[in-house]
Formats: structure tokens, sequence, C-alpha cells
């Protein structure tokens, strides 16, 4: 998926939402630590199992969601 090997979807963990290597950490737990304050340091002390790979992918996976893309509402006629 787009360079993103570190995020996995699987119905049978966390209801298939996007987590970090197939672990119950979904990618939502981490950007939210991240917004809250929390340092790259101070996650992994928190969840010594990731790594920070796993957390900068996180953040590029939800970035790429988040683009922006405006589609007209009616085609634009020259």
């Amino acid at each position: 998926m787009l360079g993103f090997e570190r995020i996995t979807f699987d119905p049978h963990v966390m209801g298939g939402r996007a987590c970090i290597r197939g672990m119950r950490i979904t990618v939502s737990l981490v950007v939210n630590l991240v917004a809250n304050g929390m340092t790259i340091p101070e996650i992994l002390n928190a969840y010594p199992y990731l790594e920070p790979e796993d957390i900068h992918q996180a953040l590029h996976y939800v970035a790429w969601l988040a683009e922006e893309t405006v589609h007209p509402l009616e085609p634009i006629h020259p």
C-alpha cells in the first residue's frame, strides 16, 4: 500500500482499523499521542515494542489520508 508496509489492516485485530505491524496499537492512538504533546522518546518508553519508524510511518499515513483534493461540484466549462 503505497510504501506503508508498517500499517496493517486485519479484521480480527482492532476491528480492521489501521494498526502498527499487526499489533493492537492503532495508528489513531499513535497520532493522538503525538497530537497531545508526547515526544517520540516518550511514546517509545510507554510502548517499548514500537520502533521510531512505526511512529514516523503512522504520521506519514495520516498525512496521506488527509491530503486535500478539491473537486468542483459542477464541471467547469471554458
